[in-house]
């Protein structure tokens, strides 16, 4: 698959925002609903209790044995949070959202067994497991039970099962087979009440994994392969990306495809033709929002994910392909020179019903020299922990948060009181060239023109040997809006998020700024006619953690009439 699937240079498109499932998809699930009951009731989860696993797969994602040793010593860390295990409350854990999943879903079995120490490691697995199993093994709770959560519950369950299974308590043995019986019966009945996307995904693969290792699974084994490929047919887009249009979030639809990968060769079986379909698009897709050190850029609420840890999951699933250079549905840019990587939002917020922790970031960028980034987002919305003050979380989610333009204090789309996503950018037009001199993309989009009468109009050209961005921010008076008086300015600002370990000095004239990276590279920032300034940032890690940050902000006045701002960001040395 080449990097470039549209097969020509220069191309201009619209980029409009989604609609909902189509009609053929609700009756699919009706009709599965009325063919196929589970005995599954609305409070209680009892059953019959399995023999045995008809297979034990190896978990094909690595575990973080620094992790695993915090556990072995008392501590938990997910989320960019960390707790003592003794002072945790499984039954209603106060922690975020992201520390909460990583607590339900078990993934802390992949890297406690990382350590190979299971002297230390079987206990501490069976008493969380017991506790966990006290706690909510009888009783549907939220988010215990959700049905991704609960997916990867029982496949970390299964895979993890010589951790688990490895008591001489015969009872405390029976109550984890049982465990994943009732997790697999829950999801028969849930699955397709999961959020589209990788929620959905992973909740059907449950049902897959399921069906491969528990007896008597060929009935749920094809049930669960056809609403899988109907979850991948509405999670993912046409060109590969996912619906909530998160590389975070594409990161975990292939890591789902592993672990299906590994379940599937433990019975000695092949992957289904709709998974591999999925994964040769989806592949390309998620390189195409990867920076020069390999790790994802920050979009849509996730965090910047290392390269290991991307490339842990591309070996797991078996994933081949180059970076998706252009994209349509999946709106992410990829242009790469010399050693700099531009990646550009260049479409639509996704639909407020696929994006928990969406962003309004329509026509912000990232930007890597080699393995140092120099511009980003802060990122990091959906996975912030739970000592974040709503508000902040909020402001990660803003236009504000992201590199590119603001009117006054306004968001591109807004973000609702409830956390969902309103009106606001509703079409993206963009137009794309590569040249001797460079690779060039032009974008606009309407999500000002309701409030404030303009389209932002971004221009950016790379050239060819990476080393020299310019850039060009318009605000272009939309035909149509309500005339104001001529003498009207509207206040903006142009924000350049930059990377932790990057610190920048402004110039006395107040016209540019030098920038030295953690490996003492210089470069030289630029702008004309705007007073520019550096002021305080914040950015999430990989581990969801912030940090304190700088950024180039460029002050300005727009008339009626509209404005522009020519500015460049060029390798010094």
């Amino acid at each position: 698959m080449t990097d470039d699937r549209t097969g020509i240079d220069t191309e201009k498109h619209v980029i409009s925002a989604g609609t909902g499932e189509s009609l053929g998809d609700r009756m699919a699930a009706w009709v599965e609903r009325l063919t196929w009951r589970t005995p599954l009731h609305d409070r209680r989860l009892d059953g019959q209790h399995p023999a045995k696993l008809v297979a034990v797969p190896v978990d094909p994602i690595p575990g973080e044995s620094d992790l695993g040793e915090a556990m072995l010593e008392g501590w938990m860390f997910a989320g960019g949070e960390h707790h003592a295990i003794e002072t945790i409350d499984i039954a209603a854990p106060a922690a975020g959202p992201a520390f909460v999943d990583y607590l339900h879903s078990f993934a802390w079995l992949r890297d406690v067994a990382a350590l190979d120490d299971r002297t230390r490691a079987v206990p501490l697995a069976e008493a969380l497991a017991g506790g966990w199993l006290a706690a909510h093994g009888d009783r549907v709770t939220d988010p215990a039970w959700r049905p991704a959560t609960t997916a990867r519950r029982l496949a970390m369950w299964a895979f993890h099962s010589p951790l688990l299974l490895a008591s001489s308590d015969l009872v405390f043995r029976s109550r984890v087979l049982n465990g994943i019986a009732r997790a697999a019966r829950h999801l028969d009945r849930t699955a397709d009440k999961a959020p589209p996307g990788a929620e959905r995904i992973a909740a059907w693969a449950g049902v897959v994994i399921a069906g491969l290792l528990l007896p008597a699974g060929e009935t749920r084994l094809a049930i669960g392969e056809a609403g899988l490929a109907r979850a991948l047919g509405t999670g993912l887009s046409a060109d590969g990306g996912v619906v909530s249009r998160s590389p975070a979030a594409l990161l975990d639809v292939l890591t789902t495809i592993g672990l299906l990968r590994a379940a599937y060769e433990a019975r000695g079986l092949s992957l289904p033709e709709p998974v591999g379909q999925a994964l040769s698009l989806a592949t390309p897709a998620l390189l195409g929002t990867t920076m020069g050190d390999g790790g994802l850029s920050s979009w849509q609420g996730g965090l910047p994910v290392d390269a290991e840890a991307v490339n842990d999951v591309l070996f797991a699933s078996g994933a081949h392909g180059r970076p998706l250079r252009q994209s349509r549905d999946w709106g992410y840019q990829r242009l790469a020179n010399g050693a700099a990587v531009l990646i550009v939002d260049a479409a639509p917020p996704p639909m407020a019903r696929v994006a928990e922790g969406g962003c309004a970031s329509t026509l912000a960028f990232e930007f890597s020299d080699g393995a140092e980034r120099l511009i980003v987002n802060c990122g990091g919305a959906g996975v912030t922990g739970a000592r974040m003050s709503p508000a902040m979380m909020t402001g990660l989610r803003s236009t504000a948060a992201h590199s590119t333009l603001t009117i006054g204090d306004t968001n591109s789309t807004a973000i609702l009181p409830d956390g969902t996503l309103g009106k606001g950018v509703r079409e993206v037009e963009l137009t794309r060239q590569e040249s001797e001199l460079g690779s060039r993309m032009e974008a606009r989009h309407d999500g000002y023109v309701r409030r404030h009468g303009f389209h932002h109009q971004r221009t950016l050209l790379l050239l060819s040997d990476g080393r020299e961005l310019r850039g060009e921010d318009a605000l272009l008076a939309a035909p149509g809006a309500r005339p104001r008086r001529a003498d009207a300015m509207t206040p903006f600002l142009l924000r350049f998020h930059l990377a932790a370990g990057v610190e920048a000095v402004a110039t006395a004239d107040n016209q540019a700024a030098m920038l030295r990276t953690a490996a003492g590279n210089f470069w030289h920032f630029r702008s004309r006619g705007e007073r520019l300034t550096i002021e305080d940032s914040v950015w999430v890690d990989g581990w969801g953690r912030l940090f304190t940050t700088q950024q180039i902000v460029i002050h300005g006045l727009a008339p009626p009439t509209g404005v522009s701002v020519n500015w460049v960001l060029k390798r010094a040395r």
